[in-house]
């Protein structure tokens, strides 16, 4: 695959440069917030929680993504680049009318985030006519930068400024597979998805963002998505995805296609299989089986 040269007339390397600074000082917010550090002033930093129909919002959701929006149109602008946000999303939008799309989680994991469990994330993704081909995931307490450009490789950064390359795991049996999930989100269909496949060792991890991190730093080899009443969203999966896939590994939807951004519905429906790529085709076939056979 030929690597990413430039991205709408900027060389690669400058917007990644100013992506992966965006990303540590999310992590900085974001992990003041989880702190409950007080403010320059003294004054208590509030979460100000508010329970919204697909999940919590909270202070830190909108501290970032206020930070990125405006420092990422200031470098940037409006012109050559749209900017597609969890918190300014309006339901029922039209796809982004421009080819370079920003997709932003603020906060992946919010409720991890405010159950203190430590495991949420950043997501930061350049999409090109609905594929990701630039991305960033940060988790905060593992004081961890994850980054990947199409065609460039993934690569995992820490605070030093200190980066290596990131690669999944080669596992030769398809029951050694770890998979990794949430501790919580799993109705009854998913369970039952997850209780008949051939590898039963789990590793739990919340977050979208953290879970893809665990498979590429080889801690984990396999996630399953499976929306029910409510889906995962684009902003959700755009940026763990091509870290992933730049690290060796793929991350399509159950019948082998893959997924796409800014198509105007920002759910993700439908079972999404994320893997070090080994059994990857075995295990399509499998969930799709035992799906038909759960529903049926």
């Amino acid at each position: 695959m030929q690597s990413l040269q430039s991205i709408a007339g900027t060389p690669v390397e400058d917007i990644l440069a100013i992506a992966r600074s965006l990303g540590w000082g999310a992590s900085r917010i974001l992990r003041s917030y989880y702190r409950g550090e007080p403010w320059q002033d003294g004054t208590e930093r509030d979460l100000e929680v508010q329970e919204k129909k697909d999940g919590p919002v909270t202070a830190a959701d909108l501290a970032v993504n206020s930070y990125i929006l405006d420092n990422l149109q200031a470098a940037l602008g409006t012109e050559s680049f749209g900017y597609l946000s969890e918190e300014t999303y309006k339901a029922k939008a039209a796809a982004i009318a421009n080819e370079w799309v920003w997709i932003i989680d603020p906060l992946d994991g919010t409720r991890d985030f405010i159950d203190k469990t430590g495991e949420y994330a950043f997501h930061l993704a350049l999409t090109h006519q609905g594929r990701p081909v630039l991305t960033v995931v940060t988790c905060p307490e593992l004081e961890k930068l994850y980054y990947a450009t199409l065609g460039g490789g993934a690569f995992v950064e820490t605070p030093d400024g200190a980066t290596s390359p990131l690669r999944v795991s080669e596992q030769s049996r398809i029951e050694d597979l770890k998979l990794v999930v949430s501790r919580s989100h799993r109705d009854e269909r998913f369970n039952n998805l997850l209780q008949q496949l051939p590898c039963q060792n789990q590793v739990y991890v919340g977050s979208v963002g953290g879970k893809i991190a665990a498979i590429v730093e080889q801690r984990a080899d396999v996630y399953l998505s499976l929306s029910g009443k409510s889906a995962p969203k684009d902003w959700d999966m755009a940026a763990p995805e091509l870290i992933l896939t730049e690290a060796g590994g793929q991350f399509t939807h159950a019948d082998g296609t893959p997924l796409q951004y800014n198509t105007g519905d920002v759910n993700q429906w439908g079972c999404l299989i994320a893997s070090n790529g080994t059994f990857h085709t075995e295990l399509r076939a499998i969930a799709t089986q035992i799906l038909n056979e759960v529903d049926n």
